[in-house]
């Protein structure tokens, strides 16, 4: 039951933002920087992000060099390029609104760690370099076989490494964090707890209907942002929107840590780096897709199984580790690697579908969203 007061200061708003992940904060963020007299909302249905805006390993890269070949089997070049400069165009939009000390951003660059199955992957460098180098005005993969001892990695799995100067590492909690302020600060409300159930469109002005301990409450908007990624499905079950679960174990606190950087194999779809002297470590949803194309939280036994081996026999070789926490984020993935961004009506519009590297794209995406009802 809400009262007089509630109803008229926190019901109506200009902008109303469904999500409150990245994607959604850049949108509102941007919106009321063009409108700083605007009343914007966002809601979000968890009492955190609820997809994997502070979920994921916190990874500020723009692919590795076995996923953008990957890439390239369904994109042209042209394509190709266009997709690695959005991801890196939304990484320096991301670094310029976030303070540095905030981002707790860390320059070790990337490694794609090269197996006997995929040792044929040196001979794409060349190509990539030649392909990318406008974007960074430099050549962006090396070999790096000499780090493979120093790292402590298995020598007798691993038959080279291939290097990016150009990938960094980030704090998502902290990232997310900061943003929430930024906006606060600019006058944005921020409803955690809020699963937006429905919404429609009445006169000028959409009803966008809420539930939160059991109480429906309902909210006005004249203009609506959809920016909850996988969670969107459910208000457009004909858009080509999958989710896809990720899940990520931390381990303890090691006595010492040979390696910095942030690691991928795989085609991207494992992943790997430090912090601190702790190990994180992700992905293996290629090893069960059909389990993992869900928008439930939850873990993948085998998946987990899978990437405790890998800590075992190629990363961590002699090294003891216990775990200390594992969790799981949602993606959104479709057939095409671009996200979806497109108006819904001349006041509505819908930004979702980001991919496996959504931190990379989210800024620029909510940017996007937010110029399409300016």
């Amino acid at each position: 039951m809400i009262s007089f007061w509630e109803k008229k200061s926190f019901t109506n708003y200009d902008l109303i933002v469904i999500g409150g992940g990245l994607t959604g904060m850049f949108c509102a963020l941007s919106y009321i920087n063009k409108k700083p007299k605007s009343k914007v909302l966002i809601l979000e249905r968890g009492i955190f992000p609820s997809g994997a805006s502070t979920k994921n390993a916190g990874f500020a890269t723009f692919g590795s060099l076995s996923e953008i070949i990957s890439d390239n089997k369904t994109l042209s070049d042209n394509s190709v390029f266009n997709l690695v400069e959005k991801r890196v165009l939304g990484l320096e939009l991301l670094k310029k609104t976030i303070p540095k000390s905030n981002l707790n951003i860390k320059n070790h660059g990337g490694y794609e760690l090269i197996f006997k199955s995929n040792f044929d992957l040196e001979m794409f460098i060349e190509k990539y370099n030649k392909l990318l180098y406008p974007i960074f005005n430099d050549n962006i993969f090396y070999e790096a076989k000499q780090k493979i001892k120093l790292f402590g990695f298995s020598k007798t799995k691993l038959t080279n490494l291939i290097f990016n100067p150009y990938e960094s590492q980030i704090d998502p909690g902290e990232t997310v964090f900061a943003l929430q302020r930024i906006l606060l600060s600019k006058g944005v409300n921020i409803i955690n707890g809020a699963n937006v159930k429905e919404f429609n469109s009445s006169g000028n002005t959409f009803d966008i209907i809420t539930k939160s301990d059991n109480e429906i409450i309902k909210f006005k908007s004249t203009f609506m942002a959809i920016c909850s990624n996988a969670f969107a499905k459910k208000w457009f079950p004909k858009e080509d929107i999958n989710p896809g679960r990720g899940m990520i174990i931390i381990t303890k606190p090691l006595k010492k840590l040979k390696f910095k950087g942030s690691f991928h194999y795989n085609e991207g779809f494992n992943y790997f780096r430090d912090f601190k002297k702790r190990v994180i470590i992700g992905g293996g949803r290629n090893l069960d897709f059909k389990s993992e194309a869900t928008s439930q939280f939850g873990i993948n036994n085998f998946i987990k199984k899978s990437l405790i081996n890998d800590l075992h026999n190629i990363i961590l070789q002699n090294e003891e580790f216990a775990i200390d926490m594992e969790w799981s984020g949602i993606m959104a993935f479709g057939s095409s690697k671009e996200p979806i961004i497109k108006k819904l009506s001349d006041r509505s519009v819908l930004a979702v579908r980001l991919g496996g590297i959504g931190v990379s794209i989210s800024s620029t995406l909510g940017k996007e969203a937010s110029e399409l009802l300016l």
